[in-house]
């Protein structure tokens, strides 16, 4: 069908395009470079030709024309049926009546596997451009070292920053920061996300996360390019040997008043960031050399290293012959199993808002054509800058810290414990990412280093990654922000809404109706992150069987992991547990704890 009338009307219009109109378009007078302007739509490619020409190249877009406009016959009837983001959006987040039947039904099923067909086809596989090389290259496929690029960067010989709109110098930084990103008053999260949340967040991005300074902007450490759990193992093996114990699989860890912690770095000697003035027998050691910054972050490292050892030793019961490095291998994988059910079904349940009941099944992908390798992109990166989800302050036990209190404080997670921190962190309220002006100003110089790095690494505007995943590019800042007074002062630094910048346009975005973040954050976000979860080898044909995790109860771990679960079967008592505060009654249905150490968990949980 395709075929017999798609073609025919396409070389119709092509004939007439060509009548009218050169192939070869001449650029905006006066511009260096003709694909300064993005002239080219819909995924289209800009191709410069001699010094004022371009050519776009719309090969399996769906569109055809000189700036890939016109829609082929069959792309012109999807576009006319296709919802937008806002309504699919209203449609997952309201209903709930219908979405409790359609969660019980094969229904179900279906749908998954279409939000995840159709998100991670927005991500190019195998990779396409990186900060080098703003055209496709061997190199930006083959070197790993750098973070992957979904867009290439504004050409370098362009009029403006941004190409051809806005000022030829971008607004200050730090202005920028301070007006439209700087916290006044604290905003809690209408959908109710706590620390747990935001702490969560930050433990499993700096696993795939990490910057390389010492190369470069836009290079990477963590070569895995997914979730590898690095940030529990080590981002090398001489990492990771320096942490293992050598024994029954296990990794090091110390005793403290009777319960496991990481060592410190005197046991297991690897490089840790602490501040000078904290002694090595205080400084603890884990996958991540960032950890010993935060609380939250060292809780998590705690609670995975239990589990790991944990793990270790129902494989050692039910398989006695398995040496250590089987053991080690094999917890490895069903902690990799673990996290990613977790973050499918727990973390990113909670921050979508939908009452579609997400599936960690990977089977679901099997009869589909799908890739099992994901890169890391640099708009990934920037994107999960989400620091306006830290408070003030943070609350443990009725005792306030401040940042200057909680910030390297190595004894609050022995003298609190796990289970009180968990509670805590639990209890407290995460600020709302959307809308803007909610950075407290102890992290404002994070966001502006983002937008430092953005502008080194020449990011397009942020209008064109709307158009690239599928949405309608703004047409002023009105419309972006709902605010009349924000909107002017940003038209005042930048000119025009097609000369405003990624990260910014991101945070400054109106959130949606009792959401944690804006349409542009959710719609550029979850195709990066379904398509790395599910690109994980462990999730491919090959690797998804009971074998690989060391038969069905290492299996049947994976398939029933949950954020609970992790925390009430590692430690004594099960506290309070969720990515939300709590709301009237829900204390009082906290399960009972399943003891740290237990192999299996209780029924209860």
């Amino acid at each position: 069908m395709r075929g017999g009338l798609c073609r025919p009307l396409r070389s119709v219009a092509m004939l007439l395009l060509l009548l009218l109109s050169p192939w070869v378009s001449p650029g905006a007078s006066g511009a260096a470079n003709p694909c300064c302007s993005f002239p080219c739509q819909h995924k289209g490619v800009c191709v410069q030709v001699g010094t004022e020409g371009y050519v776009c190249d719309c090969t399996r877009t769906g569109y055809f024309g000189p700036n890939c406009t016109f829609p082929e016959f069959w792309m012109r009837l999807r576009d006319a049926l296709k919802p937008s983001p806002a309504f699919y959006h209203f449609l997952l987040t309201h209903f709930q009546w219908f979405w409790s039947i359609v969660n019980n039904t094969f229904v179900r099923d279906t749908l998954m596997r279409l939000v995840l067909t159709v998100r991670a086809n927005m991500i190019p596989s195998p990779p396409t451009y990186n900060s080098a090389y703003g055209y496709i290259s061997w190199e930006a496929y083959a070197n790993v070292s750098y973070f992957t690029r979904v867009l290439p960067p504004v050409p370098d010989d362009c009029p403006t920053p941004m190409g051809t709109k806005g000022p030829a110098e971008l607004p200050d930084v730090h202005l920028v920061a301070e007006r439209f990103l700087l916290r006044r008053t604290f905003r809690p999260d209408p959908q109710g996300s706590n620390l747990m949340f935001a702490f969560f967040a930050q433990h499993f991005t700096h696993q795939f996360f990490k910057t390389s300074g010492k190369m470069g902007h836009g290079f990477t450490r963590a070569l895995g390019h997914g979730v590898d759990l690095g940030n529990v193992y080590g981002d090398n093996l001489e990492r990771q040997h320096e942490l293992r114990l050598f024994r029954d699989g296990k990794l090091k860890f110390q005793v403290v008043d009777g319960e496991m912690y990481p060592p410190t770095v005197l046991e297991a000697p690897v490089h840790m960031i602490y501040p000078k003035h904290i002694p090595p027998e205080k400084q603890l050691a884990v996958g991540q050399e960032v950890f010993g910054l935060l609380p939250g972050l060292m809780m998590y490292a705690t609670l995975w290293l239990r589990e790991h050892n944990r793990v270790c030793d129902v494989l050692k019961g039910e398989h006695p012959t398995w040496g250590d490095e089987q053991l080690f291998q094999t917890a490895r994988l069903i902690l990799i199993g673990e996290t990613i059910k977790i973050v499918i079904e727990d973390y990113v349940q909670h921050l979508s808002g939908y009452y579609l009941q997400l599936k960690f099944d990977p089977e679901l992908l099997f009869g589909v054509q799908f890739q099992y390798r994901n890169r890391i992109a640099v708009e990934f990166n920037q994107l999960y800058h989400w620091h306006p989800l830290m408070p003030d302050s943070f609350l443990i036990q009725d005792e306030d810290y401040s940042y200057q209190q909680f910030v390297y404080n190595t004894t609050l997670l022995t003298d609190y414990g796990v289970e009180a921190l968990v509670e805590a962190f639990s209890k407290q309220r995460a600020g709302q990412v959307g809308g803007g002006q909610n950075i407290n100003p102890n992290l404002l110089k994070v966001a502006i280093g983002v937008i430092e790095e953005s502008r080194l690494l020449r990011l397009q505007p942020f209008n064109e990654y709307r158009k690239r995943f599928g949405m309608r590019p703004y047409t002023s800042f009105r419309e972006l922000t709902g605010d009349e007074e924000k909107a002017a002062e940003l038209e005042e630094l930048y000119g025009d809404i097609d000369a405003l910048e990624f990260y910014p346009g991101l945070l400054v975005e109106k959130s949606q109706p009792n959401g944690i973040f804006g349409e542009s954050m959710v719609e550029i976000g979850a195709p990066f992150s379904l398509k790395g979860l599910f690109g994980n080898p462990i999730c491919s044909p090959e690797y998804w069987k009971p074998s690989t995790f060391g038969g069905a109860t290492g299996f049947e771990m994976v398939n029933t992991a949950t954020l609970q679960k992790l925390v009430c079967r590692n430690v004594k008592r099960c506290p309070y547990v969720a990515f939300r505060v709590p709301r009237d009654g829900e204390e009082a249905a906290a399960p009972a704890s399943s003891g740290q150490g237990e192999k299996e968990p209780s029924a209860e949980l």
